[in-house]
């Protein structure tokens, strides 16, 4: 093989681990810390907590 079959090899390798990196970055970007989708939040959801938190005490 020649040398410019190793870069074309190397290029491939990088692009697909680019890719991931990309892809996977955008998907983690759309999680608050709680693992709950940042797009998705409704205006209530501080009532959702506290039922939770109250639940869980109960419990």
């Amino acid at each position: 093989m020649s040398f410019g079959d190793y870069v074309y090899i190397v290029a491939v390798i990088l692009f697909a681990y680019m890719t991931f990196v990309i892809i996977r970055n955008n998907f983690r970007s759309k999680f608050d810390a709680q693992e709950r989708r940042k797009d998705l939040a409704d205006e209530y959801e501080e009532d959702y907590i506290v039922d939770e938190q109250q639940e869980s005490k109960e419990d």
